[in-house]
């Protein structure tokens, strides 16, 4: 529209996802306009990240070292793995401090009619891991949509002929909340892996 470089601008945004064509041009605009500064500050920032950070060698997520800080730490309980999608997981779980073991994130989950299957997530990466014999118990924690419910049991069944205990983090009502606002689909799981307290 105002040339060839704001059009650039403007594909480059869209490429970010949820951004559609005029979120991408707002935003474009605002950092044109009002915010150069900011706009240098992105362009720089963009810029570090895209060429220091990486894959961790072991576990998968994000790091700019060739370990990243949680597989190098000896203060996390290395018998203990957490199986993940995204790197975006790893941080929704550290933010609870819930978690002392260690993780492995696939990148991705099973989708057959995209072409993505074990090889193209890393799955005989995973159980190689699980082979060298450290690890004691692997929680599945994919996500509950169809792909991640199929990826968790493609692991289950994968690793069955490995010494390792096999658990899959809870899904159900989540705290807080009332039944009658509750999905059906999350109001079964709920009632399917209900606690026992006797």
């Amino acid at each position: 529209m105002f040339s060839h470089k704001f059009d650039d601008l403007v594909h480059a945004l869209r490429r970010l996802p949820s951004v559609g064509p005029k979120s991408a041009q707002r935003m474009a605009l605002h950092l044109m306009m009002k915010n150069r500064e900011s706009a240098m500050l992105l362009a720089n920032a963009l810029s570090e990240a895209a060429q220091h950070i990486h894959s961790c060698e072991v576990c998968n997520s994000l790091t700019e070292n060739r370990v990243c800080d949680i597989c190098a730490s000896h203060h996390r309980d290395e018998t203990l793995l957490c199986v993940v999608e995204s790197p975006a997981d790893v941080m929704a779980i550290e933010q609870t401090g819930s978690f002392n073991g260690k993780y492995h994130v696939l990148g991705g989950h099973l989708s057959p009619l995209d072409g993505v299957g074990p090889d193209e997530i890393g799955i005989p990466r995973f159980i190689g891991r699980l082979s060298e014999g450290k690890i004691q118990e692997v929680i599945l924690a994919t996500n509950a949509t169809v792909e991640g419910q199929a990826t968790a049991h493609y692991l289950l069944e994968a690793c069955k002929h490995l010494p390792v205990r096999m658990s899959r983090i809870a899904q159900g009502v989540p705290q807080g909340g009332e039944l009658e606002y509750v999905d059906s689909h999350t109001l079964s799981q709920a009632v399917h892996q209900r606690m026992l307290f006797k």
